[in-house]
């Protein structure tokens, strides 16, 4: 249920007396170093009593008693910040300063300074109560606030806003209304412009979210969409609720056209557009990645969620634009009343409003380059810094000639190579900012539009903000919309700062940035920009960590979208015939799948090895957390091993494939992120332990078929029934079901 909206009445700017008027004057030439008026908020900091309300200014009933609000107390926290908020927040509860002070004079020349430095044109915030509409009467008449202040930071004429006014609000011929009537040709006011109620927020933080619908996905005969609330597409998956700028949708349409589709409405682009443009946070990991093959898959995704990435910067930019106009035209000469309404309220706290996290600088050229591509032309007149963005991005024409010889010599399969034979850095962080006619990349992250950083490039800032007090990352407290791409292959990094990066969003800045106040959304200064901001997961596959952070952090109060898989899995991919033992170990909770795990590898499986007298043993562990206490265990009892993990160096791993080869060792134990890396061939397998099955479900079958013929060859794989999300992918959605269910224990797969 929204908010009331607050009393629209119409304020007259107080005239002064002329008595006041040349007393301001006179005031305004006072040293620093002389005494200000008793009202100043350095006198009421020390506990004086505030000076005698100005006659004129405001009147009595304006000042109403209501309690402290998260308003209040953000003022509070960023009064420090800005000696102009500290003045706003003291009138706010009543308490009034001589306007023309020394003090404002000195407030007033830092706003223009900021105003101009900082390159915010998306900035700003807007109040709803009688008292603060006549709070910014009296900011304009002291001269503290002035229209440039009041138009949020608005950059330089040259540089102006990142949009454009050229009245392109809904795209003809392509509304479509929901069952529920809501217009999703506004998708982008509708879900912005809703304010939360207190039952609302106290619901969401509390919500355990239930998927009540299911709509076959286009293309995917085994995927359905499943989804929170009411549906808003239709059976065949297909629901265009869209509302792109002409432009925007005219330039894709021909970029389409251009190469070689057809049939644009039926796309599994616009399909993924239409999800995106709801709003709702969305889960969609069974996409088929460009470096297994799935180069058109993996691009019409990333079309959409660009696409709307660019719709909902270049919206929020119009929107902001129309507000600087008719703000601007109330402050015309010859206008003495000013009109403060909810239509205001247009910005967050700093400008970046999307953030793209992807794991490597191959896949942020490929994306960015993309982003470029599909900005309409008269966007792009210039795209700053591309040159240095091609080097420290790509991998130089000398380096990619070379990759390639190399790639045709080695015997590492060619998804390893399509992933891996770019700039495969995961440390990196760019600002994007559009302007009326230029691309800027390499932006400063405060006047960028869009951030494209991998989680390691932002823990890194993280990490310099704890130390170096004059940073911060506050340009992460307005984000809208983040997407993270390709997270399985984040998940073979750290997944963790994902988790932290996600954690350190849409937090209360810690500075004001130039942000001019009245023109902030109430649920920002609230508190509650986490329940509007869109989370769209995009990968591989899907693990408990993803699908952890999916369910549980994300509180969008629009709702929630995710792809339901049914897996045939990849057991015909074995091409030797191996023995597959199944083997399910209980647990009483997921917690505890740890600990049982590595009790029944140390109680019943590693004593059938121990007393053998065959080597050419291998252990496959899934994580480094599991492989360190089986590297304990296994030096404990004095077994003949050889390890080839996360850490290993070079040399040890040469050494240690040497050794397993010849039999000087008996067992190895191996990761799956070591695979992931090097996709070593190992020779000499013949008996191999899965004690986790892999996340990636193409390693199982690549590790298998390693497996040597000269002797006689088993498989024996632990699993627990909070293992069905790897087991389903691997042994298919049917059969994973059994085994979990089964009062059996032991299954054989041949």
């Amino acid at each position: 249920m929204a908010k009331p909206h607050a009393d629209k009445r119409v304020l007259k700017r107080p005239k002064k007396s002329e008595d006041d008027q040349r007393g301001g004057k006179h005031r305004r030439k006072k040293n620093h170093g002389e005494d200000v008026s008793q009202g100043s908020p350095k006198d009421q900091e020390g506990g004086h009593a505030p000076a005698e309300r100005s006659k004129g200014l405001v009147s009595e009933d304006m000042y109403t008693y209501r309690e402290t609000s998260m308003y209040d107390k953000l003022l509070t926290s960023l009064k420090s910040g800005h000696k102009s908020l500290y003045v706003t927040s003291g009138r706010r509860h009543g308490e009034e300063d001589d306007c023309d002070s020394e003090e404002d004079e000195y407030i007033d020349s830092k706003v223009d300074d900021q105003s101009q430095s900082e390159d915010s044109s998306f900035e700003g915030g807007c109040d709803e109560s009688a008292g603060n509409h006549a709070i910014v009467n009296e900011l304009l008449d002291s001269g503290i606030i002035s229209a440039k202040d009041k138009g949020a930071g608005a950059e330089s004429e040259n540089d102006n806003e990142a949009i454009d006014s050229d009245g392109e609000d809904l795209l003809e011929g392509h509304s479509t209304t929901n069952g529920a009537g809501t217009d999703y040709m506004s998708s982008l006011n509708a879900h912005l412009g809703h304010n939360l109620s207190k039952a609302e927020v106290d619901d969401l933080s509390n919500k355990k979210w239930k998927y009540i619908w299911e709509v076959p996905a286009v293309d995917m005969s085994n995927s359905k969409w499943s989804g929170t609330g009411e549906c808003f597409m239709k059976d065949d998956g297909m629901n265009y609720v869209y509302g792109l700028k002409p432009s925007l949708y005219k330039h894709w349409l021909d970029s389409h056209k251009t190469s070689g589709g057809s049939d644009f409405q039926m796309s599994k682009e616009m399909a993924f557009l239409s999800i995106c443009e709801s709003y709702r946070d969305i889960l969609h990991c069974n996409k088929r990645p460009f470096y297994h093959k799935g180069h058109r898959e993996d691009s019409s995704i990333m079309d959409g969620y660009i696409m709307h990435s660019l719709n909902h910067i270049f919206r929020s930019g119009v929107l902001v634009t129309k507000n600087d106009e008719k703000i601007a035209k109330l402050e015309e000469p010859g206008h003495e009343e000013l009109l403060f309404n909810d239509s205001f309220r247009d910005h967050g706290f700093t400008r970046p409003k999307v953030l793209i996290l992807l794991p490597l600088r191959s896949i942020a050229l490929r994306v960015i380059k993309r982003l470029i591509q599909l900005t309409p032309s008269n966007r792009k007149v210039n795209v700053e810094h591309m040159d240095r963005f091609t080097d420290d991005f790509g991998s130089g024409e000398a380096e990619e000639n070379e990759v390639t010889a190399l790639s045709k010599k080695s015997s590492k399969p060619s998804d390893y190579h399509a992933l891996f034979d770019g700039n495969n850095d995961d440390h990196f962080m760019i600002g994007i900012k559009f302007t009326r006619r230029s691309i800027r990349l390499y932006s400063d992250f405060y006047t960028s539009d869009m951030i494209v950083a991998s989680p390691l490039g932002l823990i890194t800032k993280f990490g310099e903000a704890e130390v170096e007090k004059e940073k911060d990352v506050d340009y992460l407290s307005s984000i809208e919309v983040l997407i993270v791409d390709h997270a399985d292959v984040i998940v073979m990094q750290n997944w963790s700062h994902v988790e932290t990066v996600v954690q350190k969003l849409n937090r209360l800045p810690s500075k004001q940035h130039g942000t001019d106040i009245m023109r902030i959304r109430h649920w920002y200064l609230d508190g509650h920009a986490r329940f509007y901001r869109q989370s769209i997961f995009l990968g591989y596959y899907i693990n408990q960590e993803i699908n952890a952070l999916f369910n549980r952090q994300f509180v969008n109060y629009k709702g929630k979208v995710k792809l339901v898989c049914d897996y045939k899995g990849v057991l015909p991919k074995v091409i030797l015939q191996v023995k597959q033992i199944y083997e399910r170990f209980d647990t009483k909770s997921v917690e505890e799948v740890n600990r049982a795990r590595f009790e029944y590898f140390a109680q019943k499986v590693f004593p059938k090895i121990h007393d053998s007298v065959q080597g050419g043993i291998m252990v496959l562990v899934s994580s480094y957390f599991e492989f360190v206490p089986v590297r304990n265990f296994l030096k404990s009892q004095n077994a003949s091993f050889c390890q080839l993990g996360d850490h290993t160096k070079q040399s040890d791993i040469s050494r240690s494939r040497v050794w397993f080869f010849e039999g000087k060792r008996k067992m190895m134990l191996y990761t799956e992120r070591a695979h992931f890396y090097h996709r070593y061939k190992i020779r000499g397998i013949k008996n191999l332990i899965i004690y986790s099955l892999p996340e990636r479900k193409e390693f199982y079958p690549e590790i298998l078929n390693m497996l040597d013929e000269s002797g006689s060859m088993t498989c024996t794989v632990m699993f627990s029934r909070y293992d069905q999300l790897r087991l389903e992918r691997i042994v298919g959605s049917s059969a994973a079901k059994r085994m979990i269910t089964s009062d059996k224990g032991v299954f054989v797969f041949c």
